[in-house]
């Protein structure tokens, strides 16, 4: 059904009938034409069910209509099987919660929203835990794990999801409500004189692997075997019947783990081990090489290597089960990791890899699509070895990892699907590499289903005769083809419907520079493969991204979501005004610009940066939102009011509650909001008005004077002068593009005099700009900035920038913005941290030591672009104890301060920032470098944060004999 007309029809009976939402306007269906495969497709609508009887509304509905219909969970599906091009079900909104817990029984009642991770957090208590768990356990939902038959890295102990199963309660196409299990519990009618007629075909048709999850499961239904009507629904991928409720088994989890990493030489040697393990019963035996490693950092020495985690009822008990294992491996090196938290680091290097193994060392793209065939374990070695023989044969290059213990592997492979000669290798390798499976006794697919991706070489597998079988059981449970067609049976062709056929083949015209894309925009939307980490909604440690969407929950406020907008944007299909869209300007506007995603994405995504292109382009000659023109522009203003010596004025009237209203409504701002306060003196001017100090011996540093600290928040310039200059250190600001005398000497010191004596300049990192989208006014600022910083650039000297964002915008926005003047990328790579100064030009310094715990929350551009590791050190050295929280304060710059968003920034304040101080000692020290989140804690917390520079200046202050010294300072 195509016509406008029937369309109109549709949506309106679904809206009658459904309780739930119904959505069939252009963002609803942009953000669900891809799962994390590669393919696309384009639905009608999507329905976001509250209960079954929405589902059965929903079905019977599109029946009539002759539309398909899909379910989908969390939308990580690898094969394609989560897309549609009629209604989409989605149960991630209301079907998603824990509707019983029976520890006794070890038993769950779920419904197909539910995320895996919530339901191990409701089991951890009782000793228990869902079995199988995939590196998508964050995001994915037990419907799609059962729909999928989903397994993960324990499946060596505890087997795949259908081992899992009790009882499913299912809705058929045709509006039959069953409650499936053993012993023929809820059939259908036709479905047991199938089998019966089958047996021996079902009896003798598949191949006994531990990791078989091509096709149906209909050996499930033999006798010998239970009848289990349940298992053999798990990995149906949505073809049999619509999931609303299941009874799921649980584990008892092993009170104490150990993780054993075993160094091998390279994957061959890992995998010819992986299966001589398996009688120490591990917990898991996962294997991965270095080129997916971004860092061998805490790894034993080896080209791969096999986690291999043991439990037991104590440490010593886990641990010995380790060392036994060790005993029995040949390896290069290894390693036995007790801490929790150190196994917690260890596994996020292989969960990653998911996302990781989407690009190859060089930085070309690699795809899934040949994701996780398996063999019997003891083939593992053989089969890799032929596979790598393929690969080479087809000029492709791939990094297995994965299921060792099962034999399962994981690849993405650098296919080329944007050129018709490539999507033709892609196909000729695939049907080469179905035969080379099959031929080492294996299952085309052993963990992620065969969606579009590998259903059309089931032939292949199975013969035509047993999938001539799957088509009639097909038509046993769903009679009309109504859900998910083309999935299993009648396959579309692998290589149809591909992603990247819509988008333009030609580059688009855009301001950054995108050097790890080429300069492609398209290849860096291309990045966002689907693997949905941006959906997980709690924080481990000090992660960002992505806290928009763990304040909304709605798919279009996560990194993944704004990335599906931004293709459907570039396609033109979907969405059809470019750059001028309101439904990706809407997607966007919840973006903090926090960066988190830069660095919590596997593939590196930077909404923040597509976010600037994407303001940039959208408000190009139109009449841009008032808080663009006065925060957007706030260097501006405050060098204005500087200048003008007016604040004063302008905090009286800021304090008359009448008068800052008006303001604030003509801005663009908040009303919740208070102004911040501007400083009568800046921090340039006071630097002026100081005693000049005869230049030492220590090293030049320029000290950076940001806006925010230039005009609102002097104190911290003033503090990081006293403790730079304390640690010997020669300290000046930026000069004006000209010199007085001319550079001698070389290195650091060759101008240091000239510098000293130079008028100084207005620089600026553009941060506000570029939040905004202004990039032409970001580009001016920026390449003034480059001339004003010239003399700094001819000698050696560091560039210390106290504001984590600005040096953030310094280091990444400066060189991509301006990635054709050289100079852009010299200045990025002098700007360093107020810690990185101390450490690397002031080694031999040491700090007072404060004895004093910490609290408060690290920047979240220090977290995505600068790093910490310097920070954590120094607080060390002062006797500053204890973690800062992770996440985003929620200020976020101008974010949390436009009209709109106080609801927003306040609940992304709540998630880490404001917990994590209320439950401080009364003596912690508040840290917080960024001007934002001193403000936010204020605002939102009645809580004063300070700069550490701020509080290493205090404690000297408190020890005068320190001020020109390098000597450490007794405790108070």
């Amino acid at each position: 059904m195509t016509d406008l007309a029937g369309l109109q029809m549709l949506r309106a009976e679904l809206r009658r009938a459904v309780r739930g939402e119904v959505g069939f306007d252009t963002t609803a269906r942009a953000l669900v034409t891809m799962d994390a495969s590669n393919y696309r497709r384009v639905p009608l609508g999507v329905v976001a069910p509250r209960d079954a009887d929405d589902v059965a509304a929903t079905l019977e509905i599109c029946r009539r209509h002759g539309v398909p219909v899909v379910a989908r969970g969390g939308g990580t599906s690898i094969a394609g099987q989560a897309t549609g091009t009629g209604v989409v079900l989605d149960f991630t909104r209301h079907m998603n919660r824990l509707l019983d817990l029976d520890a006794g029984a070890g038993t769950a009642v779920v419904q197909p929203g539910l995320v895996l991770d919530r339901l191990q957090e409701a089991a951890a208590p009782h000793g228990l835990r869902f079995g199988p768990d995939p590196s998508t356990h964050s995001r994915c939902t037990l419907g799609g794990m059962i729909g999928n038959n989903s397994c993960g890295s324990h499946s060596v102990a505890w087997g795949t999801t259908a081992d899992s199963v009790r009882e499913l309660d299912v809705i058929t196409a045709r509006g039959q409500r069953l409650r499936l299990g053993p012993g023929w519990a809820g059939a259908p009618e036709g479905l047991r004189e199938l089998v019966d007629g089958e047996l021996a075909r079902l009896r003798t048709g598949f191949p006994e692997l531990p990791r078989r999850i091509s096709g149906y499961a209909l050996d499930a239904l033999l006798p010998e075997k239970g009848a289990d009507v349940a298992r053999a629904f798990c990995g149906s991928e949505g073809t049999w019947g619509v999931l609303t409720e299941a009874v799921v088994r649980l584990v008892q989890a092993p009170p104490a783990r150990a993780l054993a990493v075993l160094g091998y030489a390279d994957e061959g040697a890992a995998a010819e081990a992986a299966a001589g393990l398996l009688p120490y019963g591990p917990l898991t035996v996962e294997g991965m090489a270095a080129d997916l490693v971004p860092t061998a950092a805490g790894l034993p020495r080896g080209g791969a290597w096999l986690f291999v985690e043991t439990g037991g009822g104590s440490p010593d008990e886990a641990r010995a089960r380790a060392e036994a294992i060790l005993r029995a491996a040949d390896v290069l090196d290894s390693l036995v990791v007790t801490d929790p938290a150190g196994q917690r680091a260890l596994w996020r290097v292989r969960e990653d890899a998911s996302g990781t193994a989407t690009r190859m060392p060089d930085g070309s793209e690699a795809w899934p699509g040949w994701e996780d065939c398996a063999v019997p374990p003891a083939r593992l070695g053989p089969y890799l070895r032929d596979f790598r023989a393929l690969l080479t044969a087809h000029g492709l290059r791939g990094t297995p990892y994965g299921h060792f213990g099962d034999g399962c592997i994981h690849v993405r492979i650098d296919f080329d699907l944007l050129t018709e000669s490539g999507i033709g290798r892609f196909r000729r390798f695939s049907e080469e590499l179905a035969h080379l499976v099959v031929a080492h006794g294996g299952s085309l697919s052993g963990e992620h289903g065969d969606g579009q991706a590998r259903a059309e070489l089931l032939p292949v597998m199975y013969g035509a005769e047993m999938v001539s079988v799957f088509e009639r059981a097909k038509a046993v449970w769903d009679p009309d083809d109504l859900l998910n067609p083309g999935m299993l049976v009648r396959p579309a062709p692998l290589d149809t419907n591909l992603r990247f056929s819509v988008l333009p083949r030609q580059p688009v015209d855009v301001s950054f520079g995108y050097p790890a894309d080429d300069g492609d925009f398209s290849a860096a939307i291309r990045r966002c493969v689907g693997v949905a980490k941006c959906r997980t909604t709690t924080v481990a440690g000090p992660a960002v991204m992505c806290p928009s969407f763990r304040v909304t929950g709605e798919e279009e406020h996560s990194t993944r979501g704004r990335a599906r907008l931004l293709h459907e944007m570039l396609a033109g299909e979907v969405i059809t005004d470019g750059w001028r869209s309101t439904e990706v300007r809407e997607a966007l506007d919840l973006c903090l610009s926090c960066k988190g995603c830069r660095s919590d994405c596997p593939v590196g995504v930077d909404m923040a940066t597509y976010k600037a292109e994407f303001l940039h382009h959208h408000y190009a000659g139109r009449r841009r939102p008032a808080a663009h023109y006065t925060m957007g522009r706030l260097p501006r203003w405050l060098s204005w009011v500087a200048s003008l010596r007016a604040a004063g004025a302008v905090n009286a009237l800021a304090s008359v509650r009448p008068l800052a209203r008006l303001g604030k409504r003509l801005g663009g701002i908040a009303d919740e909001r208070e102004i911040p306060r501007v400083a009568r003196e800046t921090f340039s001017r006071w630097w002026r008005g100081r005693p000049q100090r005869t230049a030492g011996g220590g090293d030049l540093v320029v000290l950076w004077p940001d806006t925010f600290t230039e005009h609102l928040a002097p104190s911290v310039g003033r503090a990081a002068v006293r403790v730079l200059e304390a640690a010997g250190l020669r300290v000046v600001l930026p000069p004006t593009l000209r010199m007085r005398g001319r550079p001698v000497g070389d290195g650091r010191s060759r101008s240091a005099a000239a510098l000293l004596t130079a008028r100084r300049g207005r620089v600026c990192c553009g941060l506000t700009y570029v939040s905004t989208g202004q990039l032409d006014e970001a580009r001016a600022v920026l390449r003034r900035t480059l001339e004003l910083m010239a003399p700094v650039l001819e000698t050696g000297a560091p560039v210390v920038v106290l504001e984590p964002s600005c040096a953030a915008a310094l280091r990444g926005d400066l060189p991509e913005l301006l990635h054709d003047d050289p100079r852009a990328a010299r200045l990025a790579k002098r700007v360093v941290t107020f810690a990185e100064a101390l450490e690397r030009y002031a080694p031999d310094w040491t700090p007072p030591v404060l004895d004093r715990p910490v609290t408060g929350q690290t920047h979240c551009h220090q977290h995505a672009v600068l790093g910490d590791t310097a920070d954590r050190r120094l607080r060390e050295a002062a006797g500053l104890t204890g973690e800062l929280s992770g996440g985003c304060c929620g200020l976020a710059g101008n974010f949390g301060f436009e009209r709109g968003h106080y609801e927003v920034s306040a609940a992304c304040a709540e998630e880490q920032l404001l917990p994590s101080v209320r439950q401080a000692p009364q003596d912690a020290v508040v840290l917080a470098d960024g001007f934002s989140c001193r403000t936010q804690l204020e605002q939102l917390g009645g809580v004063r944060g300070r700069h550490l520079a701020e509080v290493l200046a205090a404690a000297l202050d408190r020890h005068p004999s320190l001020r020109d010294s390098g000597k450490r300072a007794s405790r108070p």
